[in-house]
């Protein structure tokens, strides 16, 4: 079938072409208006040269002020909130849209000799800035500047801050993640804010004639040049123009691509696919015979959350402990309040002997891993676990054969000189950890670390980790929607609700007597919370279920019920089951060898039950088919909350 692409309206595409041959016919004027023949007289003129050489070290002289005053300013803008930020950031736009020669005034009225400064520079300091040429510096760096800052703003605040965070974890002090890991990964909008502002530095004329004169030798750039050769050599004029015109077409054509690509939604570019992110292939397993390092000391935890996190954790060096809890319960703002990293909450932190409370965050030896790794895209595998080393002042040498040791131990040696753009999920994640392991925190964070990688990989590196962790000397706490890894990872599951501790216990436990319904869920069951009966439990809506264990009477308790122990009729049920109620099949799905059914009731809750394939084939089960559930009463286990 033929396609049709959709048809420009006709009143917009008139409108835009005129606009763009009113942006073009300028430029053709001054191309057709060009003496070709005597372009390289005008331009090799002595006035031309050093108008040219003046230009350039102005220009220059105003990018590098600009750099050393806009990039803090930007970096200010984008991760600071202050009173009168508003302000500020008008302030930087002002020159922009500011008539050059108020500028130029307004520069005579701050540092002319009869200025608010200008006396106090010249009798102070003995410099005199108007109608001198660092008086032209000063109103290329004026009207130049903006364009710098509103550049990097824009970079910076699209740059994730779980980067920087995360090289905070890692022990690298503010300054240190700003030049290490924050300006590398803004350098496209760098470079190109860079770019601009040495471009506007270099054609700025009306601050420049106003402030500083017109004084050739001194202060007589390029663009004053061409307006004094309009008087008298309009032909020179134009030679002139067109070489500032190609300058300028030249750093546009230059800002193509690479460098106004600014940072992706993660903080960097997506990572290669790998065949073990979507394949289920046998990963080989870490050597048994490489030797996991012995702690060289041990850290117990005792942290005390207030805020919207309210609780209290105790741990013995060597725990880990699995939270666990539906969004929102506040799973995540706890990790950032044992780094202090939010508002939300704030954790008096004791990790072993030391009080660690009013320490900043890359002074407190915790060690955070994020979701997706936050991998610093700039380095390499090896230079990514050397960092935190090398914050600890480890010599580079050192530091680079403690990280490659560790990256063997989690099976990703090989990959030491490979980027995170050219690893695999599973393989970035190992070398996430193998990051945070290497700089032996006392206190280990993992933010759902095995939750982006498919169930091959993901159990080849919860091997790998729970392996790592059983020489660890300090406490891990990892988040996690997957009961296997709370299970085999985890000594105690912290079950959180609200911001509260919910349930703090043995997997086995939660696993037997989950006192969260997302629990309950997440392990598969169905799970009805409500008050408890002499009898056993009444739901909201008034719903009876008759429990042969009842719990104390007025409690709220949860009704657990496992989905085997669902019984499916298509007929009232009549017999031992004490608990029935009629519904409608809704959704049916395969678990294996087993289907799941979802029932649906008005005098119920949502159940489901898991049966076999033949008896679903003999009840004949569909979407929309009326169904009785029964339960057998000693198969409801109520669980007091």
């Amino acid at each position: 079938m033929k396609r049709f692409a959709p048809r420009t309206p006709v009143a917009l595409a008139l409108p835009a072409v005129v606009a763009v041959a009113f942006l073009l016919l300028p430029l053709v004027g001054i191309l057709a208006r060009t003496s070709w023949g005597e372009l390289g007289e005008h331009l090799s003129s002595e006035q031309s040269v050093e108008a040219l050489r003046l230009s350039l070290v102005v220009s220059f002289w105003a990018l590098g002020l600009s750099l050393l005053l806009g990039v803090p300013l930007a970096w200010l803008l984008a991760r600071v909130s202050f009173p009168g930020k508003a302000l500020v950031r008008s302030l930087v736009l002002l020159p922009m849209v500011l008539p050059p020669t108020v500028g130029g005034v307004a520069l005579l009225l701050a540092f002319g000799r009869r200025g608010v400064l200008g006396p106090w520079l010249e009798d102070w300091f003995g410099i005199t800035l108007p109608f001198h040429t660092s008086g032209a510096v000063v109103a290329a760096t004026f009207v130049a500047m903006p364009f710098l800052v509103i550049s990097l703003e824009g970079a910076l605040a699209g740059l994730n801050k779980r980067y920087e965070e995360t090289a905070a974890s890692l022990g690298a002090p503010p300054f240190r993640v700003f030049r290490t890991v924050t300006l590398p990964m803004v350098a496209p909008g760098l470079a190109a804010g860079a770019a601009l502002t040495w471009a506007r530095a270099l054609g700025e004329f009306g601050a420049t004639i106003t402030f500083a004169g017109n004084l050739p030798g001194s202060t007589q750039t390029l663009p004053l040049q061409v307006y004094l050769l309009l008087q008298d050599e309009p032909e020179a004029a134009t030679s002139v123009s067109l070489l500032l015109l190609v300058i300028a077409m030249a750093v546009l054509v230059a800002l193509r691509g690479r460098w106004t690509t600014s940072p992706t939604p993660g903080g960097a570019a997506p990572r290669r696919p790998d065949r073990n992110d979507t394949v289920s292939v046998p990963l080989p397993a870490p050597s048994s015979s490489e030797p996991v390092p012995e702690p060289d000391a041990f850290w117990a935890l005792h942290a005390d959350v207030t805020g919207y996190n309210r609780l209290t954790l105790d741990a013995e060096p060597g725990t880990t402990i699995a939270v666990v809890g539906p969004n929102g319960a506040g799973k995540s703002t706890l990790l950032r309040a044992l780094l202090a990293l939010t508002d939300r909450a704030h954790a008096r932190l004791r990790l072993g002997d030391t009080d660690v409370t009013g320490l900043p965050p890359h002074r407190r030896g915790v060690a955070w891993v994020p979701q997706d790794g936050a991998l610093f895209p700039h380095l390499t595998a090896l230079a990514n676990t050397a960092y935190g080393l090398r914050t600890q002042g480890v010599p580079r040498a050192e530091a680079r054969v403690s990280a490659q040791q560790w990256l063997d131990r989690l099976g990703v040696g090989h990959l030491a000189h490979r980027r995170p753009t050219q690893l695999s999920g599973g393989q970035a994640q190992r070398v996430a950890l193998a990051r945070a392991l290497a700089t032996r925190p006392r206190l280990l964070l993992l933010d759902e670390p095995l939750a982006a990688l498919d169930q091959t990989t993901r159990a080849h590196v919860r091997h790998t980790l729970r392996r790592h962790l059983d020489g660890f000397g300090g406490v891990c706490l990892i988040v996690t929607h997957d009961p296997v890894e709370a299970v085999s990872l985890a000594d105690r599951v912290l079950v959180l609700e609200d911001g509260r501790a919910l349930q703090d216990t043995s997997p086995a436990e939660v696993t037997r007597h989950p006192r969260s319904p997302w629990v309950a869920r997440m392990l598969g069951r169905n799970a009805w919370p409500g008050t408890a009966t002499t009898d056993g439990l009444t739901l909201p809506d008034g719903t009876a279920v008759i429990a042969a264990e009842p719990v104390t009477a007025g409690t709220d308790a949860l009704a657990i019920i496992a989905p085997e122990a669902v019984s499916l009729h298509r007929d009232k049920p009549t017999g031992s089951p004490r608990n029935s109620w009629p519904g409608t099949v809704r959704e049916i799905t395969a678990v294996g060898s087993r289907m799941r059914v979802l029932v649906t009731s008005d005098e119920a809750p949502d159940l489901v039950a898991e049966i076999t394939p033949a008896a679903a084939t003999d009840l004949g089960l569909a979407d929309g088919t009326p169904v009785f559930t029964s339960v057998k009463a000693t198969e409801v286990t109520l669980v007091a909350r």
